[in-house]
């Protein structure tokens, strides 16, 4: 048959072929001090592909604060807060009134600017939607906004203050 190939030229699927392991450690090294991710190198018929894997980073997933510490009779009334209000800051109603909580972590700012004067102070009168304070996370302003129309009755933290999700930060009366 003038169509067959010389056996010299065939190569089976399943022969073994040499790999040279110094290629594959140079190119594992590669991988190691740079920023890519894949390399293939083909010499002839071998051809070598070293992959590493990128996982992302892992998200940190943070729980509210118990419902236990809220005063026993508040718990039915936060239970059903968020379903009314799903956009908003989580908020917790109290006898004394009501807490607006950190939907994030991040740190707390009183003020647009150090300069400017505080986005509200206690006794003020608010409207539901004005910013009360901002909570910078990875370096984006969040305004942190009342949930309804209200008084300022406790600011609860501080001007450059570290929060965790769920804290309290202001207190409207009810």
């Amino acid at each position: 048959m003038a169509t067959d190939k010389p056996k010299s030229e065939t190569k089976l699927a399943n022969e073994p072929v040499e790999i040279d392991a110094s290629l594959v450690r140079q190119l594992a090294d590669i991988l190691n001090d740079t920023s890519l991710t894949e390399i293939e190198v083909e010499r002839g018929e071998l051809r070598i592909r070293v992959a590493r894997e990128i996982t992302a980073a892992p998200v940190m997933q943070y729980a509210a604060a118990p419902l236990a510490q809220a005063p026993v009779a508040a718990a039915p009334q936060a239970a059903a807060a968020p379903a009314t209000m799903p956009s908003d800051p989580a908020t917790i109603v109290s006898r004394s009134g009501e807490q607006v909580k950190s939907p994030m972590v991040g740190t707390v700012y009183l003020q647009p600017s150090p300069e400017a004067s505080a986005f509200v102070s206690v006794g003020d009168t608010v409207k539901k939607g004005q910013t009360l304070l901002i909570i910078e996370a990875m370096k984006t302003m969040n305004p942190i906004q009342a949930p309804r129309d209200g008084v300022v009755q406790e600011i609860l933290v501080g001007d450059a203050q570290p929060v965790e999700f769920g804290e309290p930060l202001v207190m409207l009366e009810a």
